[in-house]
C-alpha cells in the first residue's frame, strides 16, 4: 500500500483535492472511493461531527462508554497525533456536496515497551464496505514501521463487527480477564 502522491479521478466518485504527504485514495467494495491519510490539526471540528453522526452502539463500542457527544478534554486527547507514539488515519469521502470523515483508525503508545492500543471506528453509513479493514491496514503498516511488536484492541464482547475485523486481519482473541464484558484482540508485528 504504498502512498499516493498525486490527485486520482474515478468518473463514480468526485475528485478529491490534491494532497501532500502521505495518503491514498481507496476502491471500496460497492464501488466507491475515499481519501485515508494522517488526521491533521484542522480536522477537529470534521472528528466532532463525526462522532456526533455515530448511532448511540456505535458511540458505545468506540469509547466503552455512552457519551453524549465529545468534550473538549476529550477531542484534544483524540487529536494529540505525533506520527510515532500516537498515529490516526482518518477516512474521508464526498457527502451531499462535502467533505465529511467515515471512518478512523489510531493508535497510542502504551507502557509497555514495544505494545500499541488500537481503535477503528466507521461511521454507521460506511459500515460493511471493507473502510475498516483499509482503515485498520494501513495503521498495522505504520506501526509495523515505527518498530511496535504488538497491536491490540479492548471492545465490547457485543460488538461482533470488531470480532470479525480482527479475525479477519489475523488478530488473536481472548475474554479481557478483568472484565467478561469484553474482549482483547491482539496482532503480533514481528
Amino acid at each position: 500500500m504504498a502512498p499516493v502522491q498525486s490527485t486520482v479521478q474515478f468518473p463514480s466518485s468526485p475528485a478529491f483535492a490534491p494532497e501532500a504527504g502521505e495518503h491514498w485514495i481507496e476502491p471500496l467494495k460497492d464501488g466507491g472511493h475515499v481519501l485515508i491519510r494522517p488526521l491533521r490539526a484542522e480536522d477537529r471540528e470534521r472528528e466532532r461531527a463525526f462522532i456526533m453522526r455515530l448511532s448511540p452502539e456505535s458511540r458505545h463500542f468506540r469509547f466503552l462508554a455512552q457519551i453524549k457527544e465529545p468534550g473538549e478534554a476529550l477531542l484534544d486527547q483524540l487529536m494529540t497525533i505525533d506520527q510515532r507514539q500516537h498515529m490516526a488515519y482518518v477516512a474521508l469521502a464526498h457527502v451531499d456536496g462535502e467533505l465529511q470523515e467515515v471512518g478512523i483508525s489510531r493508535y497510542a503508545a502504551c507502557t509497555d515497551p514495544g505494545e500499541c492500543e488500537c481503535a477503528v471506528t466507521i461511521d454507521d453509513q460506511w459500515q460493511h464496505r471493507g473502510l475498516g479493514s483499509l482503515l485498520l491496514g494501513h495503521l498495522i503498516d505504520k506501526a509495523r514501521a515505527n518498530g511496535f511488536n504488538t497491536l491490540y484492541s479492548i471492545d465490547a464482547a457485543a460488538n461482533t463487527a470488531m470480532r470479525e475485523l480482527a479475525r479477519e486481519l489475523g488478530f488473536s482473541t481472548s475474554r479481557d480477564p478483568d472484565d467478561s464484558c469484553q474482549v482483547i484482540h491482539r496482532l503480533s508485528l514481528v
